[in-house]
C-alpha cells in the first residue's frame, strides 16, 4: 500500500482538558479525573501539571494523592466527553470517510485520496488541530506517516499540542533508531526478551532473518521484522456509516441575539444544500437539526421528525434552540440526520422537501 497518507489524531489529556475548559479555575492546578480515593478509585487521566508529580492513568487515586497532595480529583462526566468526541468526529469527517476511531479521543484517518488542502496530509492535520482548538478549545496532537504504526508513534512525538511528520523517504532512517519497545504489539515481557537477545533498537532487529525471528517469536516474529523496516499494511478500518451531515461556523464575535443568528441561516443552509447534493445515493436525508453553542461553551442541539428542510423550518428550530439559553452565541450549526438506504425496508417520504 505504498503512497498511503495516514493521520493519527490524539487529544491531549482529553477528560482533564474538558474539565479545565468548562471550569478555567482548574487549569492552573494539578487535576485528575477518576474515582474517589476512599473508595479504591483509580485515575482515568490527568493534566500535565499532575504528570509532573508522577501521576498517571490507571494509578490508584490514593497513591496519586501521596505523590501530589494538592491533586484535585474530579468525578468523570462521560456525557460531556462523548459529546466532545462526537464533535471531533464531525470535524474529521469533513476530510475523509475513512476513519477508524480507537477511543473517544483518538482515531486514524486515511487521507490518501482526500482532495482537501491540495491533497497534503500535513496541511489536513494542521487544519484539524486548528479547528478542534477553535471550535472546542481542546488541543490535539497529530502524526502523519505512510502507515498506522508510524502515524501513532508520530502523534506522540511532540505531545502535547504537537504535530510530527514522517515522510516516506525518511521512514527507514527514523525507524532504525527506534527502540523495539515502541513497536506495535511489543509489551514489557517481549521487550525484555528482545533485550536478552541483544535487540534494543530496530536497526539491531533488522539484523535477524525472518526464519530466526519466527523461530524465536512464532508468527509475531514475522510482523516484528516488518515493523523494524517501517512496514505496516493494516488498513484503516471504518467503524460505521455516516449518521448525519452538517455545517457550522464559529464566529469571531459572539452573535448577540436571535435576530443576529437568523441572519446567518441562509449562508449556512446554502453550504449544507451543497454538501447534500454531493452525498452518494445510498443515503436519504431525514430529520433536520440545529446546534447552538453559547458564549460560555454550553450548547444545545434540537431536531424535529417530520419537519421540512427549508429555511422556514430551520428558523423555527433555531428559535426554539436559542430560547433554551438566550445568551450570546459563538457557534451555529445546521444539519440533517441520514438514513441508510442499503438497509432496505425504509418508509418512503410522501412529500419531498
Amino acid at each position: 500500500m505504498s503512497g498511503r497518507k495516514i493521520i493519527h489524531v490524539d487529544c491531549d489529556c482529553f477528560y482533564a482538558a474538558i474539565e479545565m475548559r468548562d471550569d478555567p479555575r482548574l487549569a492552573s492546578r494539578p487535576l485528575a479525573v477518576g474515582g474517589a480515593p476512599d473508595r479504591r478509585g483509580v485515575i482515568a487521566t490527568c493534566n500535565y501539571e499532575a504528570r509532573a508529580y508522577g501521576v498517571h492513568s490507571a494509578m490508584p487515586a490514593r497513591q496519586a494523592l501521596k505523590r501530589c497532595p494538592d491533586l484535585l480529583i474530579v468525578r468523570p462526566r462521560f456525557d460531556a466527553y462523548k459529546a466532545a468526541s462526537r464533535e471531533i468526529q464531525r470535524i474529521l469527517r469533513d476530510y475523509t470517510e475513512l476513519i477508524e476511531p480507537l477511543s473517544l479521543d483518538e482515531a486514524y484517518l486515511d487521507v490518501s485520496a482526500s482532495p482537501h488542502c491540495s491533497g497534503s496530509a500535513t496541511r489536513i492535520a494542521q487544519d484539524i488541530r486548528r479547528r478542534v482548538w477553535q471550535e472546542l478549545r481542546i488541543t490535539v496532537s497529530a502524526g502523519v506517516a505512510p502507515n498506522k504504526f508510524l502515524a501513532k508513534i508520530a502523534s506522540d512525538w511532540r505531545k502535547p499540542d504537537g504535530l510530527f511528520v514522517i515522510p516516506p523517504d525518511e521512514v527507514e532512517a527514523f525507524v532504525a533508531d527506534l527502540p523495539v519497545s515502541r513497536l506495535h504489539g511489543v509489551g514489557r515481557v517481549t521487550a525484555e526478551r528482545l533485550a536478552r537477545l541483544g535487540i534494543r533498537t530496530c536497526a539491531e532487529l533488522r539484523q535477524w532473518s525472518r526464519p530466526a525471528l519466527v523461530r524465536e517469536f512464532g508468527s509475531f516474529g514475522e510482523r516484528l521484522g516488518l515493523l523494524a523496516r517501517g512496514i505496516d499494511e493494516r488498513p484503516v478500518e471504518v467503524d460505521s456509516r455516516r449518521q448525519s451531515l452538517s455545517v457550522e461556523h464559529t464566529y469571531e464575535r459572539d452573535l448577540p441575539d436571535l435576530a443576529a443568528c437568523l441572519k446567518q441561516l441562509p449562508l449556512l443552509l446554502e453550504e449544507l444544500y451543497g454538501r447534500l447534493a454531493r452525498l452518494d445515493g445510498s443515503y436519504r436525508p431525514d430529520k433536520p437539526f440545529v446546534k447552538v453553542r453559547f458564549h460560555d461553551f454550553t450548547q444545545t442541539t434540537l431536531e424535529q421528525a417530520g419537519a421540512g428542510r427549508d429555511l422556514d423550518s430551520y428558523r423555527l428550530l433555531l428559535g426554539a434552540a436559542f430560547a433554551r439559553g438566550e445568551r450570546p452565541v459563538r457557534l451555529l450549526g445546521v444539519g440533517v440526520r441520514l438514513l441508510d438506504r442499503r438497509g432496505g425496508g425504509e418508509q418512503l417520504e410522501l412529500f419531498a422537501p
